[in-house]
């Protein structure tokens, strides 16, 4: 399975980020790419996408992200994730999660570890999950 979760995120790269959208080429957003390495590898999406701003400093609320994705992905401890896992993002104290990617490499103990996901004015993109992002990630998830 995290083959095909691997070769199928990896296969989005350089899609456009728009907010919303999940079409792999055409654009999409972080969830975006979630949703659609699910449909490759798991089938027809089971749920109907809520309303969500693009705001990732949106205060308050509730953890719409986190509970989507808690319904429907395995949770995982964050220090067990591996290359092929969903991690969550919560980019500013206080504030509801709003970013996930797909652990490309590596596993969170690795200082080598790559992430593969999509943010705003940028297509989507493999980089390094550096310090700063490490210390953002607040759950993890398996396919």
């Amino acid at each position: 399975m995290r083959d095909l979760v691997l070769a199928e995120a990896r296969s989005w790269i350089g899609t456009p980020y728009q907010h919303r959208m999940s079409l792999k080429g055409v654009g999409c957003d972080c969830l975006g790419l979630v949703r659609g390495v699910w449909r490759s590898v798991q089938g027809e999406e089971p749920w109907d996408l809520p309303p969500y701003t693009g705001d990732w400093a949106e205060i308050g609320g509730r953890e719409v992200l986190l509970d989507g994705l808690a319904r429907y992905l395995m949770p995982v401890a964050v220090g067990e994730a591996q290359a092929g896992d969903v991690l969550v993002f919560r980019l500013k104290p206080g504030a509801v999660a709003k970013h996930a990617a797909i652990l490309s490499a590596g596993d969170m103990a690795d200082p080598r570890s790559a992430l593969i996901h999509a943010y705003w004015s940028h297509a989507v993109v493999e980089t390094w999950l550096g310090t700063w992002w490490r210390r953002h990630v607040v759950a993890a998830f398996r396919f």
